[in-house]
C-alpha cells in the first residue's frame, strides 16, 4: 500500500465488543458464518483471562472507494442492523464474535463440538482452579447445556447445577456473561458467603477479581486500521496475507461483496438458489453425459468468469480512449488479472455476463469437437478462459468453417507451445485481442507466429499431466483413430461407454523383458487411446502375439480379419509391418515422424529440427516447469 495508509493502535476489548453490539462495527459480506467450537471457545477464554494474546485484528475504515455490503456480527443487537459501521472487521471475525457471544450478549452460546455436533452453552470461570497455579487454565472454563445443569448418565445424574445466582456462589463458578460487570454478581456472592467464618471465601474472590475479571476489563487488542483510502487490490492482499489460518479470499469474494452493496447477488449467479440452477452447475452441466463425469467446463471457476468478462470491460476502455485520441502508454491495457477484477463495475459485469456464459458453453462443444472429453484430459484449464471469450466476441461466426480452422490452428498451438502453464494474464489477454482480429483478415496472433514445436519433443512426452501429452492423445481420436477389438472412432459416446483412455502399444512387461528402459517405452511414441477391453486383450504379450489373437478372435470376440486390423493400426499412425515382427526401435523411430506431422498439421507449420536437452526430465518432477518444447520466434511470454 502506498504511503501510510493504515494504522496500529491498542483498543480496549470491552470498546471493541461494545462497537460491535451497536453496529459500529460489522463484517463485509464475504467473511463466512461464525463456526468456532465450544474448545477453541474455551481457550479463547483462558488467554483473556490470564492477559495473554490472542492477536491484532485488522479493520477497514468505511467512506473510501472500497464499498462492501457490511453486515453485523452474529448475534448483534437489534439496533446495530440499521446503523452504518464506522469500520469493517477484516481480520478477526471468529475471536471477536466468540467474545462478543459469551460476555456482552447475553444470551446462551449456539456453538458445536469439535466433532460439530450443534450444541448451547454457558460458559463458566471455575474461580477455585482458576488460582490454583498447578491447574491449566483450559481446565478451569466450562460449558453447560442452556439449562445450566451438567448430568452423566444420560442425564439421569445431575453433577453441577447452575441454574440460580446461588447455584453459582455456592460452586464457586463465575459466569463468563458478566466478566465486565461483576458488582452485582459479587453482591450476591458476598452475601450468600456472609458472616465472618466465611471472610476467607470473600477474601478469596477478591483475588479472583484481582488476578482473573480485571484482567478482561483491562484486556487491549492491538488493531491494524486500514483507511478509506486503501484500494481495492490492497484489501485482497493484506486479507490473504493475515487469514492464512481461515477461507482463503479471492477477487470472487471481494466483488461479490461490492455488488451486494449495489443490491446485486453475485453469489445467487454463480450458486444459485433452491429455485434457480447457479452459473456453476450449468457449466457442470453442460455436455455431460447423464452417467458420466462432469462435463469439460465444470471446472471454470468464477474468477475464470469474472476474468473473461473483465477482458471485455477493459477492451471497451481501451476503445474508448482510442476513440478520445489517446495513444501509446496512455491507453488502458486490456486485462483479466486481479486488479482489473476488483475494479469490474457492476453495470459492465451485466452488460456481458450472459454473452460470457454462452462463450463458456461453446468452448465446451469446441472442445469436444478436439475430442477433449474429461476434465483430466483437458490440456489447459486457463485455455478455455481465452477460448471462451474469444467466442463470445465473435458470436456466430466461429460456425464458419474458415474461421474454426484458424481457431482450431490456435489452440493446438497453444497446447503444443505449452504456452498455457504459468504466468498466463498477458497470453489471456493479448490471444483476446489478437485472435479475432486475425479471423477479419489480420496478422496471425503471437500464439500461432511465435511457436515452433521441436521434432525431439516426442521423445519426451512421458507424463499424463503433460498438456502436449494430452493433446497428442486427443489428436488421435480426432482424426479418426479406432480401436483395435471393435474398430469403432472415439466419439463421446464410445470414449464414455468403453471406457476409452491411453494404453501402451509395445506393452510395459514385454518392453522391461527385452531390456527396454521406461524413459524410452514410456514416452507418448509408444501410446495410443484404447478401450479397457482391448487393453485387456493386449495384456503383457508382445504386439506379434496380441495381434494374432485379435485375428484369431475368442468366444467373445469375433475374429478379425488382418486387412481390416491393419487399418486400425494405420488409424493410430502405426505402421503394421513393424509391430507384427515386434520392431520396437523402427517403430518408435517410424511412428514419431508420422506423430510429428500430425502435430505440423494441427499447428500449420513445420517442425524445428533442433535436440531438446534430456537433463532432469523425470516422472516425478513437475510436467509444467520442465516439459517445455517450444521455441519463440519473437519475444517470451
Amino acid at each position: 500500500m502506498p504511503g501510510s495508509t493504515f494504522q496500529t493502535n491498542p483498543h480496549r476489548l470491552k470498546t471493541l465488543l461494545e462497537d460491535c453490539h451497536r453496529g459500529a462495527i460489522q463484517l463485509p459480506d464475504f467473511q463466512r458464518s461464525w463456526v468456532w467450537d465450544e474448545d477453541r471457545i474455551r481457550s479463547l477464554i483462558a488467554s483473556i483471562s490470564r492477559a495473554f494474546p490472542v492477536g491484532a485484528l485488522m479493520t477497514l475504515d468505511t467512506g473510501g472507494d472500497v464499498n462492501f455490503k457490511p453486515r453485523p456480527v452474529e448475534g448483534a443487537a437489534t439496533e446495530g442492523r440499521i446503523v452504518s459501521p464506522h469500520s469493517l472487521l477484516l481480520d478477526g471475525q471468529q475471536r471477536m464474535t466468540s467474545l462478543y457471544q459469551v460476555t456482552l450478549r447475553g444470551k446462551v452460546v449456539e456453538t458445536v463440538t469439535p466433532k460439530n455436533k450443534k450444541v448451547k452453552r454457558w460458559f463458566y470461570i471455575d474461580i477455585r482452579k482458576a488460582l490454583d497455579v498447578m491447574c491449566d487454565r483450559e481446565e478451569a472454563i466450562i460449558g453447560v447445556p442452556e439449562d445450566r445443569v451438567l448430568r452423566t448418565d444420560f442425564g439421569r445424574e445431575v453433577v453441577l447445577d447452575l441454574s440460580t445466582p446461588e447455584k453459582e456462589y455456592a460452586a464457586w463458578m463465575y459466569p463468563v456473561s458478566q466478566v465486565f460487570e461483576w458488582d452485582d454478581w459479587q453482591d450476591g456472592f458476598g452475601d450468600y458467603w456472609s458472616g465472618e467464618i466465611h471472610a476467607e471465601a470473600r477474601s478469596t474472590f477478591r483475588e479472583f477479581r484481582r488476578t482473573v475479571l480485571e484482567n478482561f476489563k483491562d484486556y487491549q487488542v492491538p488493531v491494524i486500521a486500514l483507511d478509506r483510502n486503501t484500494t481495492k487490490e490492497a484489501v485482497c492482499v493484506v486479507f490473504e496475507k493475515v487469514n492464512t489460518g481461515g477461507k482463503p479470499l479471492d477477487a470472487f469474494e471481494l466483488v461479490t461483496a461490492m455488488y451486494a452493496a449495489d443490491g446485486h447477488e453475485l453469489r445467487k449467479d454463480w450458486y444459485g438458489d433452491n429455485a434457480h440452477k447457479g452459473r456453476h452447475q450449468r457449466f457442470i452441466d453442460t455436455l455431460r453425459l447423464a452417467d458420466a463425469s462432469p462435463g469439460i467446463i465444470a471446472n471454470v471457476s468464477n474468477t475464470d468468469f469474472l476474468q473473461a468478462v473483465s477482458l471485455f470491460y477493459t477492451l471497451d476502455r481501451r476503445l474508448d480512449a482510442e476513440r478520445a485520441g489517446k495513444t501509446g502508454k496512455e491507453l488502458p491495457a486490456v486485462t483479466g488479472n486481479r486488479q482489473a477484477l476488483l475494479n469490474l463495475p457492476l453495470e459492465a459485469y451485466k452488460k456481458y455476463e450472459k454473452q460470457v456464459e454462452k462463450g463458456f458453453l461453446q468452448a465446451a462443444k469446441f472442445l469436444h469437437m478436439q475430442h477433449i472429453y474429461r476434465i483430466f484430459d483437458l490440456p489447459y484449464q486457463s485455455q478455455v478462459v481465452p477460448l471462451a471469450a474469444i467466442l463470445a466476441k465473435i458470436g456466430d461466426a466461429w460456425e464458419h468453417d474458415t474461421h474454426r480452422a484458424k481457431l482450431v490452428r490456435w489452440y493446438w498451438n497453444g497446447v503444443f507451445g505449452e504456452l498455457y502453464g504459468s504466468a498466463v494474464e498477458s497470453r489471456i489477454a493479448r490471444d483476446f485481442v489478437e485472435v479475432p482480429r486475425w479471423l477479419q483478415g489480420g496478422p496471425e496472433p503471437s500464439t500461432v507466429s511465435e511457436t515452433i514445436f521441436r521434432s525431439d519433443r516426442l521423445k519426451t512426452m512421458r507424463m499424463r499431466l503433460s498438456a502436449a501429452y494430452k493433446g497428442v492423445n486427443a489428436l488421435l481420436m480426432k482424426e479418426g483413430a479406432q480401436d483395435f477389438r471393435s474398430g469403432q472412432a472415439f466419439d463421446h459416446t464410445v470414449f464414455f461407454g468403453e471406457n476409452v483412455d491411453i494404453h501402451h502399444i509395445f506393452p510395459q512387461d514385454w518392453c522391461k523383458k527385452n531390456g527396454i528402459e521406461p524413459a524410452v517405452f514410456d514416452s507418448i511414441i509408444n501410446k495410443t487411446p484404447l478401450s479397457f477391453r482391448t487393453n485387456r486383450i493386449i495384456g503383457g504379450a508382445a504386439p506379434s502375439g496380441y495381434i494374432a489373437r485379435l485375428e484369431t478372435g475368442d468366444d467373445q470376440t469375433p475374429p478379425i480379419d488382418a486387412k481390416r486390423l491393419d487399418g486400425y493400426l494405420r488409424s493410430h499412425l502405426i505402421d503394421p509391418a513393424l509391430i507384427r515382427r515386434d520392431d520396437f526401435e523402427g517403430f518408435m523411430e517410424d511412428r514419431q515422424q508420422r506423430l510429428l506431422g500430425l502435430i505440423e498439421q494441427a499447428m500449420g507449420k513445420n517442425a524445428y529440427a533442433g535436440e531438446e536437452r534430456e537433463e532432469g526430465i523425470d516422472a516425478g518432477e513437475d510436467a509444467d516447469a520442465i516439459e517445455t518444447g517450444m521455441v519463440m520466434a519473437g519475444p517470451a511470454s
